[in-house]
């Protein structure tokens, strides 16, 4: 273990601090108790109890017709998630 310990180090020593953090962020993961990490809000976690409770008892409504109770196709979609969001679209002066 202790190998494996020093050539972490080794490598650590190599990286520019952009990759630095990332691994950092990925050790962090690995290492803080569940209870710690990302978690639904009170209001989530009801939200996909009450959904779970409607599949029970209901089919699941399909991607499809979801999207076409909105006027839209399924290429529509795709097409959808190509394109930049409004604040990703680079402003003309003038």
């Amino acid at each position: 273990m202790a190998a494996d310990i020093q050539h972490a180090h080794h490598l650590l020593d190599q990286l520019g601090p952009g990759q630095l953090a990332a691994v950092v962020h990925l050790l962090e993961a690995m290492i803080l108790p569940e209870e710690d990490r990302d978690t639904l809000s009170d209001a989530e976690g009801k939200a996909v109890a009450e959904a779970d409770e409607w599949l029970k008892h209901n089919p699941p409504i399909r991607h499809e017709e979801v999207l076409a109770d909105f006027g839209l196709t399924m290429a529509d979609w795709e097409k959808m998630g190509q394109e930049p969001l409004p604040e990703e679209i680079p402003r003309r002066n003038g």
